[in-house]
């Protein structure tokens, strides 16, 4: 598994117990680290993103693509950077519960709730189309109603954005990486972020490597059952 750059205990006992498997396995795996599409150290930062994920969170895993994404070059700061894009990522609470909020609340009080943005609000609004190249309804609703909860929102959100500690396209891959997580799959995210993606210049097979990357996400069942499968056996006897 040297292309992928890590051995364990469960991957000595999935070659163990079904060789076959294994090497189809492996084969899934290993697509986006033979053809170099993206950097290693890219890759790398990507899958921290997707192990660190709030809708994942894949302990062992993170610790293993942080010891290869420091073996291929990459500081503290661009591992933390890293991180703090993907924290953001519970904010989706908000982007999918606030246009329900929205809606069933005028159907409650049987008149619209049309979002009136003051010159504050509305200077708010701009600077984050300016710095994030994009805007939804979700977010006048949740600034006319919220100014100050929006307004650390967009602190937050725009953080990492201040600093070019990573590169634009490479912060859209990681939000593109931890939209189409297997365990959340926001749609809405996704292109978002692939248009801002392919404006900073990223090309279908970056992208398309991003997703097998983040398709292997399934591979933490292993990960996860695999050393309990063996405790269980061990303490049967078998």
């Amino acid at each position: 598994m040297n292309k992928s750059g890590y051995w364990n205990s469960t991957l000595d006992y999935l070659l163990e117990q079904d060789p076959e498997f294994f090497e189809i396995y492996k084969k899934f795996v290993s697509s986006p680290y033979k053809n170099n599409v993206l950097d290693a150290k890219s890759r790398e930062l990507i899958n921290i993103a997707l192990s660190a994920s709030p809708t994942c969170l894949g302990k062992e895993t993170l610790k293993i693509h942080m010891e290869n994404a420091v073996t291929h070059g990459a500081t503290e700061k661009e591992i933390l950077e890293v991180l703090k894009l993907v924290s953001v990522l519970g904010m989706h609470t908000c982007s999918v519960g606030v246009p329900i909020l929205s809606e069933e609340s005028e159907q409650y009080r049987k008149r619209p709730a049309e979002p009136d943005l003051n010159h504050n609000q509305k200077k708010l609004k701009e600077s984050f189309i300016d710095k994030m190249g994009y805007w939804n309804t979700f977010r006048d609703i949740l600034l006319a109603n919220d100014e100050y909860f929006f307004e650390s929102y967009f602190d937050y959100l725009t953080n990492p954005w201040e600093t070019e500690v990573l590169s634009s396209k490479l912060k859209e891959f990681i939000y593109i990486a931890i939209d189409s997580s297997t365990t959340h799959l926001f749609d809405v995210g996704i292109r978002v972020h692939i248009r801002n993606a392919l404006k900073c210049g990223a090309t279908f097979e970056e992208i398309m490597d991003v997703f097998k990357l983040t398709s292997a996400q399934g591979v933490n069942t292993f990960y996860v059952s695999i050393p309990i499968l063996k405790e269980v056996l061990s303490s049967k006897g078998e």
